[in-house]
């Protein structure tokens, strides 16, 4: 069996960030749990996923603290998954990964699901990196301070 290269410990958050989702099935089960499923059954007829790698992805992203498991609640004797607070965090990068998706891999009306404010029916704007000033900030503006070797 191939050994899983581990990054949490490594000092970029975004080797921590993917480290804890692990894989694509583990983003599809947060996106579908933003979506509303919280039932085992729903995840594994919502996406089509083998039960065994439904199960572990599952497992891992409760060890990671992204979903909870809690008493079903209609009362019956079945689990449910929950987003904890670092799940709900995610909500962003689901939006983000979405609206890309939208603008490179989809032909101009070509048919697909929509993410839409509850309140007024609309779209959501485009996501925009911000300043801390407010400005709007593209990558080229942006620099990354590495933690020196051996800290």
């Amino acid at each position: 069996m191939v050994k899983r290269t581990r990054f949490d410990a490594e000092p970029c958050p975004v080797a921590r960030s993917v480290d804890a989702i692990g894989d694509w099935w583990s983003l599809l089960i947060v996106r579908d749990a933003f979506d509303g499923s919280r039932r085992f059954g729903d995840f594994q007829r919502g996406l089509g996923i083998a039960k065994n790698i439904l199960t572990a992805r599952l497992r891992g992203l409760v060890d990671a603290g992204i979903l909870d498991r809690q008493p079903a609640a209609d009362g019956s004797p079945y689990q449910e998954y929950v987003l904890t607070p670092r799940g709900r965090d995610l909500f962003p990068v689901v939006v983000a990964l979405r609206q890309w998706g939208e603008r490179h891999f989809f032909e101009p009306g070509e048919p697909r699901s929509e993410l839409l404010d509850r309140r007024d029916g609309k779209p959501l704007a485009p996501l925009e990196i911000r300043a801390a000033d407010g400005r709007r900030v593209e990558a080229p503006e942006t620099e990354v301070r590495k933690v020196p070797e051996g800290e």
